[in-house]
């Protein structure tokens, strides 16, 4: 794929003046698409980590070079953020469509089974970019494990407040503790990440999430 600029100028429509045209970014290959390249990168991170993820690999799945990736998203860090909002708006979007189940039994039901299908979902890496995306990172990538954990208390207290309203509303008991069934979940799904990771396969994790909700309190 070539890489070129535009010169010339044109006329402004507008108010009759003379502007010159933008010059396309050096190194920006034409048809460039950005979704379409940071899906490439969320895989990268996903199935090699923040610290595992070279910018040889990231450019190369992008199919960009760095300085279109500069360009577009910014260091390698700011490309991991970008990545991660990727990641919670589509393969983690179970998440958010969990909340909004009517009931907190059918919450959790929702959460664990969609973090089973998340995490041995065919054609992609195993596992969870939320949770193994810098587990092993050094100091370099001491941002992208503040920000992975900081992704995962979001997401705890999600729940918790979800349960909070679910004890309001007297579907669950009201001497529950809504940060004690937050952090529960959130540790089964995690560990359902870890295994998927190692190989587990779908069908036995799939019994873990199963048995883990046996233990739900009733309404």
């Amino acid at each position: 794929m070539t890489e070129g600029t535009t010169g010339g100028t044109t006329d402004d429509p507008r108010d009759g003046t003379e502007t010159r045209r933008q010059k396309a970014p050096i190194g920006r290959p034409r048809g460039f698409d950005a979704d379409e390249a940071l899906d490439h990168a969320m895989r990268v991170f996903w199935g090699q980590g923040y610290e595992g993820a070279s910018l040889t690999d990231l450019t190369n799945a992008m199919g960009i070079t760095r300085t279109s990736m500069y360009a577009a998203f910014g260091n390698k860090e700011d490309l991991f953020r970008k990545a991660l909002e990727r990641y919670t708006e589509g393969p983690a979007s179970y998440g958010a469509r969990a909340l909004r189940e009517p009931t907190a039994r059918q919450v959790a039901t929702a959460f664990l089974n969609g973090s089973v299908r998340a995490t041995t979902s065919p054609g992609c890496p195993t596992g969870c970019l939320g949770v193994q995306g810098s587990l092993a990172a050094g100091d370099p990538g001491r941002h992208a494990r503040d920000a992975l954990a900081t992704w995962r208390n979001e997401h705890t207290s999600r729940l918790r407040d979800r349960f909070r309203q679910a004890i309001d509303e007297g579907d669950l008991p009201p001497d529950a503790d809504p940060e004690l069934l937050a952090r529960y979940l959130m540790t089964v799904a995690n560990g359902i990440a870890v295994q998927a990771a190692g190989g587990a396969t779908r069908d036995d994790l799939q019994q873990v999430a199963d048995m883990a909700l046996r233990s739900w309190p009733p309404a």
